[in-house]
């Protein structure tokens, strides 16, 4: 369970980084107000209708198309690295390990820590020593 919960949560971080660095482009193309195309990633077509007519303001003449154009872009970023924005140096590494594993030590059950002489088998006595060497404690 943990490693499928793993390989999908790699799989969801890969997708997040190609989508944010990733550089996306929508057009539309409007006829008489009308939405003709839309297109992602490519210029969109044109409708072939080129018309344009005269608007008379009081002070200007000004040629208008029939047609619009609306472009959204975003931007992706360029500067992904793999490395963190700050850095941290060997010391302080070791330091923040040591107080992860101290802190999170308690949290384990008792049955998962190893016992190192659970299997240990002690040697048999031959001969008693303190009364061969005449050592007795008083």
């Amino acid at each position: 369970m943990k490693e499928k919960l793993h390989r999908v949560f790699s799989c969801v971080m890969a997708l997040f980084l190609l989508a944010s660095t990733t550089s996306w482009k929508v057009e539309k193309h409007y006829c008489m107000g009308r939405l003709m195309d839309v297109s992602l990633f490519v210029d969109v077509e044109d409708c072939g209708m080129d018309m344009t007519f005269m608007s008379d303001s009081r002070e200007t003449v000004e040629k208008k198309s029939c047609c619009d154009d609306k472009v959204i872009v975003w931007e992706g970023q360029d500067d992904a690295t793999t490395s963190p924005g700050y850095m941290v140096d060997l010391g302080q590494g070791y330091f923040l390990m040591a107080c992860a594993s101290s802190w999170f030590a308690p949290l384990e059950p008792l049955s998962l820590h190893p016992v190192p002489h659970e299997r240990y088998i002690p040697p048999k006595i031959v001969k008693d020593i303190h009364l061969l060497d005449d050592v007795f404690l008083i």
